[in-house]
């Protein structure tokens, strides 16, 4: 991720929509922060790097909701942006028909 991402504070939790007290780099409140991370999601269809790669996509605040099931992710290294739902993303292996970690972090903060 780049660095101009990565100093960015949002105001409003990325999930709920209030406005946060203290400035968050992910983008979420305290308890919508826990909420995504407790979400009760399958993990049996990805490899442990691609749950991994999801969280720390969550965690960076590196996908951003854009409609109902539709979010904004952030490439492993900062250069591109892919839409992305539970079941489809525009990054290579999602076009590719393959599950990745994009689809995965959709799952998680849909899931919350």
């Amino acid at each position: 991720m780049n660095a101009a991402a990565a100093t960015h504070q949002h105001t409003n939790c990325l999930r709920c929509g209030r406005t946060l007290r203290n400035p968050s780099p992910d983008g979420y409140g305290p308890k919508c922060r826990t909420k995504v991370r407790k979400a009760p999601v399958d993990l049996a269809d990805y490899k442990a790097h691609q749950v991994a790669s999801a969280r720390e996509l969550i965690e960076d605040g590196a996908i951003i909701p854009l409609r109902s099931v539709v979010f904004i992710a952030v490439s492993t290294d900062g250069t591109e942006t892919y839409k992305t739902a539970p079941t489809a993303c525009s990054c290579p292996a999602g076009v590719k028909g393959s599950r990745c970690y994009h689809q995965l972090a959709a799952r998680m903060l849909l899931a919350a």
